[in-house]
C-alpha cells in the first residue's frame, strides 16, 4: 500500500526491466491482468494498482473522477521513483490512460489505450447499453442512505453514466507514441 493523495492505493510489482503501467477499468482490480502480468514481466518491470475506491484501494472520500484517478497514478509513479512509464489502459483505464498523458506527459514514455470514451454520451457508447445502466444509475442516486459499498457503487456508475469529458482538442496534448485500439464489436 502506498499512501497517495489522501488515500491507500494498493499496488502489486513485478519482474525488471523498464516500466509498465497497466490501469484496469471501472470496478476492476490487479486481478483483471492476471493472465497479462507473467507475460509481461519477462521483459518489462510491471506495476498494477487497483485504482481509488476499487479492489484493495479503499476510498471513503465522497468524489471521483477520471482526473483525480490519472493524477493518483502519477504520484504512484513519483513515489515508486519513476521517471516515465510506458503505460496499458483498458476500459476506464484507457481514459485515465489518455489522461495521463495530457495531465503529465513526461511521466508516459508510451501509451497503449483501449475501451476509452472522449464523453459519456452515445458517441462510443451504444444506446442499449446506456438503457441497460440508467435503471441501476438512478436507483443508487435515489437512495439518500447509503452504506459504504452502495457509495462506492454509486462513485463507480457516476463515472459511467456522467464522465469522461475530454475535449477532442486534448488529445493533441499527448506526445508519446500512442496506439488507440477500438474494438468493431466492444461496448464502447
Amino acid at each position: 500500500f502506498y499512501d497517495i493523495r489522501g488515500f491507500k492505493m494498493y499496488c502489486e510489482i513485478y519482474g525488471e526491466g523498464e516500466p509498465l503501467l497497466i490501469i484496469h477499468g471501472n470496478g476492476g482490480s490487479i486481478a483483471d491482468f492476471t493472465h497479462q502480468i507473467p507475460y509481461f514481466s519477462k521483459k518489462y518491470k510491471v506495476i498494477v494498482a487497483d485504482n481509488r475506491a476499487q479492489g484493495q484501494s479503499a476510498d471513503k472520500g465522497d468524489s471521483l473522477s477520471y482526473e483525480m484517478m490519472a493524477d493518483d497514478y502519477a504520484a504512484l509513479l513519483t513515489q515508486l521513483k519513476i521517471d516515465s512509464a510506458f503505460v496499458i489502459g483498458w476500459s476506464d483505464g484507457g481514459i485515465n490512460a489518455l489522461l495521463l498523458a495530457i495531465r503529465h506527459p513526461g511521466k508516459v514514455k508510451k501509451l497503449a489505450s483501449t475501451g476509452a470514451n472522449l464523453q459519456p454520451d452515445t458517441s462510443a457508447v451504444y444506446q442499449e447499453v446506456i438503457d441497460l445502466v440508467i435503471p441501476f444509475y438512478r436507483q443508487l442516486k435515489n437512495n439518500t442512505a447509503k452504506n459504504e459499498t452502495q457509495k462506492t457503487q454509486w462513485k463507480l456508475m457516476r463515472l459511467l453514466i456522467e464522465e469522461p469529458h475530454i475535449p477532442l482538442a486534448d488529445l493533441h496534448k499527448i506526445q508519446c507514441p500512442s496506439l488507440i485500439i477500438g474494438g468493431d464489436h466492444d461496448v464502447i
